[in-house]
């Protein structure tokens, strides 16, 4: 792709099955719940919702097999090494089955963790163990699929994606029902059903990627390449980078809510009602950040001064006028979902007080996003993971600042958060320019 072609049209139209493939994934977990909830008792729907979260945290703490592929893909694709492309593909795989196949022998260490530290009856205890340990055998399928996922994004073929994700979500939703409601298997029919469908995605998934990747006839698969451990080192060094940043974040999300908890149940429940307003703009955000990071990254490969400053501009116009109209509808329209998502009359009067500052922080977190995706893009982890230490370290201390404000002073903070993502990632961009394009440093 040219620079000339990447006009406002072309990165919409790149980031619209971005978009489409995230609303996809939450489908899933509200079947799951409706399935079991229709189905079962109080017991086996606590199992789910906390099988959920136990796979939801151990899958975004390995997100890094997805973002560290997508910028040595982009890069290589750039700059047309086609060996390499193959090459950074087979070692994110074989580094998703290798961690996959850990997490299985350590099942009865994870088990115990989650049993420990998420409770609840005896009954939804049980039913938990067993939903870990059937689940756990689709951990290699899953963090591979990561792999495929990010290497779809680096070579800028989103609409493989969509197919992906679509395929995925769609084959364990039908699982889920046939096992749940036609064969009554409960708890383990939603689990098998989940383990299927990733097995199933991971060879979708590669039938799709292979006519992008294979070699020309006579040209053999570039094992050279990995058995280079520089590049392994290089591999290893940027996706640690990635989970640090990851787990710095998560650390956020869960002061958040500790401080939120701190304030009383309704303050609790009221904010988890928001944080979904947060969750849903940020499937439209991600979708531009997933464009810039295969685009910025083939221009770096390509070395393409012109196409990485076009890429940021125009991406970013995009994000913000998103942002902006995103923030608008939570203003006019979220007392609406407000009351949609909670009856309780006390957290309706929590949440809806506090819908200024969601749409403040839909607004302004644009700019985290796109940052996000440029430095992933171009492989630059090491400032992530630093830029989002210190903004949490600062939100921290903001929380405790204006903790006598109560639960405004506890959005405020949050807000300030994600303004601090974006403010010290944004101060590292001229450095990534420089190393990137020195021969332009004067610019």
């Amino acid at each position: 792709m040219t620079t000339s072609s990447l006009r406002y049209r072309t990165l919409i139209q790149l980031a619209i099955p971005v978009i489409l493939a995230n609303i996809a994934v939450p489908l899933l977990g509200l079947v799951d719940t409706a399935v079991i909830g229709h189905t079962g008792d109080a017991a086996a729907l606590g199992a789910i919702a906390l099988g959920a979260l136990v796979f939801s945290f151990v899958y975004w703490g390995f997100g890094f097999l997805r973002m560290g592929t997508t910028g040595f893909i982009a890069r290589a694709t750039g700059a047309r090494d086609n060996d390499e492309v193959r090459a950074a593909l087979t070692r994110a795989l074989l580094l998703g089955l290798g961690i996959g196949l850990l997490l299985i022998v350590l099942q009865g260490l994870i088990s115990q963790l989650a049993l420990l530290l998420l409770g609840g009856s005896d009954d939804a205890r049980a039913l938990l163990r067993e939903y870990i340990h059937l689940r756990i055998w689709g951990a290699p399928a899953t963090l591979a699929t990561f792999a495929l996922l990010g290497t779809l994004i680096g070579l800028g073929r989103t609409r493989h994606l969509l197919v992906l994700q679509v395929f995925l979500n769609g084959l364990n939703i039908l699982l889920d029902v046939y096992f749940v409601l036609v064969l009554d298997w409960g708890v383990a029919g939603v689990a098998l059903g989940t383990v299927i469908a990733e097995w199933s995605a991971l060879l979708l998934g590669l039938w799709l990627l292979w006519p992008l990747v294979r070699p020309a006839p006579g040209q053999p698969w570039p094992w050279p390449l990995l058995r280079q451990r520089q590049r392994w080192q290089a591999t290893l060094r940027t996706n640690s980078h990635i989970m640090w940043r990851t787990l710095f974040l998560l650390a956020g999300f869960g002061w958040f809510a500790r401080q939120g908890a701190a304030l009383g149940d309704d303050v609790l429940a009221a904010n988890h009602v928001l944080l979904q307003f947060i969750a849903f703009s940020a499937f439209f955000l991600d979708g531009y950040a997933f464009v810039v990071e295969s685009q910025v990254g083939q221009a770096v490969g390509a070395r393409d001064r012109q196409r990485f400053r076009d890429v940021i501009v125009r991406s970013s116009h995009l994000a913000v006028g998103t942002a902006l109209l995103l923030a608008l509808l939570v203003l006019l329209l979220g007392h609406w979902g407000v009351h949609a998502l909670t009856s309780i009359d006390s957290v309706r009067e929590v949440a809806i007080a506090q819908l200024p500052w969601v749409a403040l922080y839909v607004a302004l977190s644009c700019a985290a996003f796109q940052l996000d995706g440029i430095f992933i893009g171009t492989s630059e982890s090491r400032p992530m993971r630093n830029s989002t230490l210190v903004a949490l370290l600062l939100f921290i201390g903001a929380s405790a600042g204006l903790a006598t404000w109560g639960n405004t002073g506890l959005w405020l903070a949050f807000v300030l958060f994600v303004v601090f993502r974006g403010l010290t990632l944004g101060a590292c961009l001229p450095g990534l320019y420089r190393r990137h394009f020195h021969q332009d440093a004067a610019d």
